[in-house]
């Protein structure tokens, strides 16, 4: 009987070795794994964010969602998650874009905030993909982020770079986590800048892991489709349609076209830019407006941005009489500021569209064949 306790005791022992042995050899290779791993800074850098992030959002009480009730992943995916308070752009910072900002009133905002207009029709709730398409710098990230601020709904600015990881079945991972916060989040908008990048039509010579993941993130939204209660909007915004796979494109049936501005509605975006800006009596907007064909929203802006310069340098070489290395050295007080510069004047911004003209011709944005009179 005693030989017997012994071996009993022998095993019991041996057990819990063994069982100290695995724990401490688990936790050294789990360990030395985050320490080898490139991105395990980043990954803590973004869970913090994200823990800041849903605090804020608690705070003000716009979502009782607490940070213990999510996972890893999904805080990863909340490090892009946009404060209320951080949209700063509305509807009257954007011009010239009218009959685009009411049909997204109309066909997105009006079936979330106004539900009991569309609660007996299924066929009148708001899409569950928007896709705003059309030339670079003519304003679809500004309008993705005011139709969020407009509608009051959560904003995840999704960088799909996240999404990608080097450890097999964790860019999956990550994609689940990206609907499942959203839906935690509703009303939720998840804004994917250069979709095309990302959910370009698929073909045989795609990694495996980038076909899985495109699969399940399509997989994922026809959920969100096919549920009339989830308040969870993917909107996305490119500048080449035709790239995005077909099925992207049928899982996004609200599509609107931001085009180049027309004269008129260049004219209000000039207005609205320079609208707090110290510009002379004698500037012609109007005249501004017309030379400018083939210009953007961003284009406008750059060419009011240069103009202001001007003023600048007017100052340095004549009123100070100095090289900015010298400026940088004696700044001015904000009172001698506005006395010192002189407005914007319209040859400011004639010389400052010539360069950029220039510019534009020589990188193939503006055709060689656009010949503009700015006397």
């Amino acid at each position: 009987m005693a030989d017997t306790a012994f071996t009993k005791t022998e095993i019991i022992g041996l057990v819990v070795r063994l069982t100290l042995v695995s724990a401490v050899t688990f936790i050294s290779i789990k360990w030395l794994m985050n320490q080898v791993d490139p991105t395990n800074k980043s990954k803590k850098k973004a869970k913090k964010l994200a823990e800041e992030q849903l605090k804020r959002l608690a705070g003000t009480g716009n979502t009782p969602l607490a940070i213990e009730k999510l996972s890893d992943y999904e805080l990863m995916i909340a490090a892009h998650l946009v404060h209320p308070d951080d949209i700063t752009v509305t509807w009257s910072d954007i011009a010239g874009l009218d009959g685009v900002i009411n049909e997204l009133r109309e066909t997105v905002i009006l079936p979330i905030k106004r539900r009991e207009l569309f609660a007996d029709s299924r066929l009148t709730s708001a899409p569950k993909g928007v896709l705003l398409h059309g030339p670079p710098g003519c304003g679809k990230t500004l309008i993705a982020k005011a139709t969020a601020k407009e509608a009051g709904m959560h904003f995840i600015n999704l960088d799909v770079s996240i999404l990608t990881d080097k450890w097999y079945g964790e860019s999956q991972k990550l994609a689940s986590a990206v609907f499942t916060l959203a839906v935690k989040l509703q009303p939720c908008i998840i804004f994917i800048d250069e979709i095309d990048s990302f959910l370009r039509a698929r073909n045989s010579t795609d990694h495996e892991a980038t076909a899985m993941m495109k699969a399940q993130f399509m997989s994922l939204w026809d959920g969100l489709i096919t549920d009339s209660n989830c308040t969870v909007i993917i909107m996305g915004a490119t500048n080449r349609p035709r790239d995005l796979d077909k099925a992207i494109l049928r899982r996004m049936p609200a599509t609107f076209h931001v085009n180049l501005p027309s004269e008129v509605q260049r004219e209000k975006i000039l207005h609205l830019i320079l609208e707090n800006e110290p510009i002379s009596s004698d500037l012609d907007v109007g005249k501004l407006a017309n030379i400018t064909n083939g210009f953007s929203g961003s284009d406008l802006k750059e060419l009011c941005r240069n103009a202001s310069i001007y003023r600048v340098r007017d100052y340095l070489r004549t009123e100070a009489g100095s090289s900015s290395s010298v400026a940088l050295a004696n700044p001015l007080d904000e009172d001698e500021y506005h006395d010192a510069l002189r407005p914007i004047i319209m040859d400011d911004l004639l010389n400052s569209f010539e360069k950029m003209r220039t510019s534009k011709i020589h990188c193939g944005s503006l055709p060689m064949s656009t010949r503009i009179d700015v006397d």
